[in-house]
């Protein structure tokens, strides 16, 4: 086995850099430096005008297919001329500056409008005050630190939803600011729109607050027909009242970007079908992420070298929650619509000819990703999704696959039940279905070898399972490799 030194490790992390470098044609013919931003936004200089109106109907669609829909009872949504709508929460409207301040430490420049300046700001630098898991002063559009955006205009949720109402004729009621506002109960629905926060820097505090789960209780226990609209940076656990009775309607809006309030007007009055689904589980108490939700810090030996050893492998995530048999509240790939689908016709075929080598190591010239025969296709794996309800919609098939040795071993060693390998998303007529198609390579179904140092395609039964979300698959099959 070659064990790496540091300094071959460098030289494959610089050969890595240079080969993407030559492979983008960058050594060709590449602009001079300085096309960007001057370092003084106030100073004189030539602006450029990066925007292009075509990239709206993008931005938006991208900015509503981001909204998923967990809980969706009482048939609270899609809303339909409400004759009263009460609004309330602190992510619902624009925060109340964006504006160019030159310095180094500016809330413009960190993305941080929205949230508590002062108190990003002692986090930022390491301080060791602790520090607010919400954006307090209004939506959040992106995160904070080098991952904020700064936007010339945007859509705030509440002047989409205002202007949606002076359409609809409905009498609009507001409190954006209190923690327990009072609730006309003549309300037709009231949306309580929130955040969870999060930025470079530091991490999160926490996955849930208690002054957001007080304020959407206080208007639950006076509002029959609640709706809450989380803008959430990262898991957001809801259990401390999403199973309260007038809680109809869940939407993770996550960063939506410059259209939020346009994208969420949409979906909240049917214009939009939503079809996202979660990219992560939200478990039902944080205890259930197990030794994850517990970030490595510098103390006792590595205090002064702090290190994390990864014991937990690959199980991260839903791979977690299979491996350890715990029911998550909503799971990996989870996300409803304003229709119904249903999954037939599984077909698994596997390939034939001089690329379809189940030989146990590839062979392949390496390039870039390895082995040029660990994308070859060893089996195509079909199947039908149907609409089976009244509203035209798109649903995100997905297809996971479980080795020959799945849920075996413990630790860093173990094999996942199930791991994600393939998803689709047909757009389907009410009434109608579309085919589904998914190609499995050979990577897809090969395991790290340590000692070999090399992906190993293992024998026996692969398990295919295709459904809407990790713990939702109708489908199930098998793939024998002799």
């Amino acid at each position: 086995m070659l064990v790496s030194t540091p300094k071959a490790v460098r030289l494959i992390h610089t050969r890595r850099i240079v080969a993407a470098w030559y492979q983008l044609g960058q050594d060709k013919d590449f602009p001079e430096p300085g096309v960007g931003l001057p370092f003084d936004l106030t100073a004189p200089h030539e602006t450029i005008d990066a925007r292009d109106p075509a990239f709206k109907d993008v931005l938006r669609a991208g900015a509503v297919e981001g909204h998923v829909l967990v809980k969706n009872v009482k048939k609270a949504l899609p809303l339909k001329k409400p004759r009263m709508l009460s609004v309330f929460g602190f992510s619902a409207k624009a925060p109340d500056h964006n504006n160019y301040l030159f310095g180094p430490l500016t809330a413009w420049g960190f993305g941080v409008e929205s949230a508590n300046q002062t108190n990003f700001f002692v986090g930022f630098l390491g301080g060791e005050d602790k520090f607010s898991g919400i954006a307090i002063n209004g939506t959040i559009l992106s995160g904070g630190g080098s991952g904020g955006t700064s936007q010339s205009l945007f859509s705030a949720p509440f002047d989409a939803i205002k202007q949606q109402a002076w359409e609809d004729d409905t009498a609009l009621f507001w409190d954006l600011v209190s923690d327990n506002p009072a609730v006309n109960t003549a309300s037709d629905a009231c949306l309580v729109i929130v955040n969870a926060w999060a930025s470079e820097g530091y991490d999160r505090p926490g996955t849930r607050d208690d002054y957001t789960d007080g304020l959407i209780i206080n208007v639950a226990r006076q509002c029959n027909n609640t709706i809450v609209v989380i803008h959430n940076a990262g898991v957001r656990l809801v259990d401390g009242w999403v199973e309260h009775p007038n809680v109809t309607a869940v939407i993770f809006a996550h960063l939506p970007g410059e259209h939020s309030g346009a994208a969420l007007a949409n979906i909240l009055y049917g214009r939009a079908n939503p079809s996202g689904k979660l990219p992560y589980t939200v478990a039902k108490n944080e205890s259930d992420y197990g030794a994850l939700h517990s970030p490595s810090l510098p103390e006792g030996r590595f205090v002064h070298f702090p290190q994390s050893n990864f014991s937990e492998g690959v199980l991260v995530d839903y791979r977690h929650f299979d491996a350890a048999n715990i029911t998550p509240r909503y799971a990996f790939g989870f996300g409803l619509s304003y229709t119904s689908f249903g999954y037939a016709d599984l077909q698994i075929t596997k390939a034939t000819g001089t690329n379809a080598s189940t030989a146990e190591f590839p062979a392949g010239e390496v390039r870039e990703g390895g082995p040029t025969d660990l994308w070859d296709v060893l089996a195509t794996v079909t199947a039908t999704v149907a609409n089976t309800g009244g509203v035209d919609g798109a649903e995100v098939a997905q297809l996971y696959v479980g080795l020959p040795d799945a849920g075996r071993g413990e630790g860093a060693a173990a094999v996942p039940v199930r791991q994600l390998r393939g998803f689709d998303k047909p757009f389907v007529r009410a009434g109608q279905s579309a085919e589904v198609r998914f190609a499995l390579t050979r990577r897809d179904l090969s395991t790290w070898d340590v000692g070999a140092q090399k992906w190993r395609l293992p024998r026996g039964k692969f398990t295919v399972s295709v459904g809407g979300s990790s713990r939702d698959l109708p489908l199930v099959g098998e793939l024998v490799l002799p």
